[in-house]
């Protein structure tokens, strides 16, 4: 791992593609440093009946074209920098896509695996009574992210809905349908990457049987877009979890993969008809070896910063799709292009999961459900015109995607900034 700062690298990358697009001074002063953070101390009765204390944060970091949005993950390895550089990104990712948000992010530091059922309820309630007045349906919208799930967000929901005494679904996305929760929200970021993947597809003619892929992260979003992949016929030749991951040259049946891991919670290369379940030839792999192998296309799925300048050089993939936040160290992105290495960036790429979040809001301040096939026809609309969008300035500018869905984003976010008046307009220049 790199030990750059990952907040320093991401307003870094927004001044280098902002000043070469052509960016107003001030719209890049705007986006080098959040509108606002809050870090808070959660005390949690545990089942013990002792008291253990948990440190939270939570960033809204830009708001001019709407409400905050933005995740919450529950893991060891959350601090204020990574908190700080994934609200950066949201805000960027809001933009590309054009939906009226801005970007905002939060997070526990905690290992939630580590905690009974009762101890994590106590634990996202703490959370959100901190929050209560940071967020809210037209300020801050939470979501799921990394070790959180629908669940956790309908007790944040519920604690938060106890605290104001009204009924406020909008207040955060990615909950249960029961609660308000929209269809199509769990395969929303796996939906949204195969989109993006298969329309890069379409205009570089790459045949599907032919693209073998190798996938870091069998989570919730890397499980869709390998089952998506599979079902277009890509050959799915490497998938990997936290623990390890498995190879196999002749590729995996994904829905035997997920199948298996639900019912023993290993990832293990088998082929499951429903009723048995046989081995199939594999090898054993580490979730680095994965990232270097020899595939058409690359999906890290997992956390921020596995391609470092360490690693990067032994990346052999001539195609990568940022499924996770962050892979891609920024101090490395330069390197890959002058390789020919092609990167759909993340701010593009795992995009589905707050546009879906966006719907979600939409039928919450509505009260009006939209069906399955609603969610997926628009959920294709925005994100192939916003990637038409991001082709036209990649193939007239000649640099990298990135530096286009970038170029794309901070544009708009440009627009409404200068929709207030710049320098430019009161000094009358």
């Amino acid at each position: 791992m790199t030990d750059l700062n990952v907040f320093e690298d991401a307003v870094a990358r927004v001044e280098r593609i902002g000043t070469a697009a052509g960016v107003a001074a001030e719209v890049i002063d705007a986006l080098r440093q959040p509108k606002a953070v809050l870090t808070v101390d959660l005390p949690v009765r545990m089942d013990d009946g002792s008291t253990r204390h948990f440190l939270g944060y939570r960033c809204r970091y830009n708001d001019v074209l709407g409400p905050t949005k933005g995740g919450i993950r529950f893991h060891p390895d959350v601090n204020l920098e990574e908190v700080q550089a994934l609200a950066l990104w949201m805000s960027i990712k809001c933009a590309v896509v054009g939906i009226p948000f801005g970007g905002a992010k939060g997070g526990v530091i905690v290992h939630p695996k580590d905690l009974s059922r009762l101890e994590l309820e106590r634990l996202s309630r703490a959370y959100m009574r901190a929050l209560a007045d940071f967020v809210g349906p037209m300020i801050d919208i939470p979501a799921p992210d990394v070790y959180t799930n629908a669940r956790i967000m309908g007790w944040m929901v519920d604690e938060y809905e106890i605290i104001t005494r009204s009924k406020a679904p909008a207040v955060i996305t990615g909950k249960p349908i029961a609660l308000g929760g929209s269809l199509g929200r769990d395969e929303a970021t796996g939906r949204g990457a195969f989109i993006v993947i298969q329309e890069f597809a379409k205009r570089k003619g790459l045949d599907p049987t032919q693209t073998r892929v190798a996938l870091q992260g069998f989570g919730n979003a890397g499980y869709h877009v390998a089952r998506l992949l599979d079902g277009a016929g890509y050959p799915i030749v490497a998938v990997s979890d936290s623990k390890g991951g498995i190879y196999s040259d002749t590729g995996f049946n994904i829905e035997s993969l997920f199948q298996h891991k639900q019912d023993t919670r290993k990832l293990q290369g088998v082929y499951y008809d429903g009723a048995n379940c046989e081995l199939v030839d594999h090898q054993i792999i580490s979730n680095e070896e994965l990232l270097e192998l020899d595939v058409d296309l690359l999906i890290p799925a997992a956390l921020e910063g596995v391609i470092t300048p360490e690693n990067v050089d032994r990346i052999k993939a001539p195609i990568i799709a940022e499924v996770a936040n962050g892979p891609i160290a920024g101090e490395v992105d330069q390197r890959l292009r002058e390789r020919g290495t092609i990167v759909l960036p993340d701010v593009l790429t795992n995009a589905g999961g707050v546009t879906v979040s966006y719907f979600e809001w939409v039928q919450n301040l509505q009260s009006y459900s939209w069906t399955l096939e609603e969610v997926r026809a628009r959920l294709y609309d925005i994100l192939s015109r916003a990637f038409d969008d991001i082709w036209t300035i990649y193939q007239c500018d000649g640099g990298s995607i990135r530096d286009a869905a970038y170029t794309v984003a901070l544009r708009r976010i440009a627009e409404a900034i200068e929709s207030h008046g710049t320098y430019a307009f009161f000094s009358g220049d």
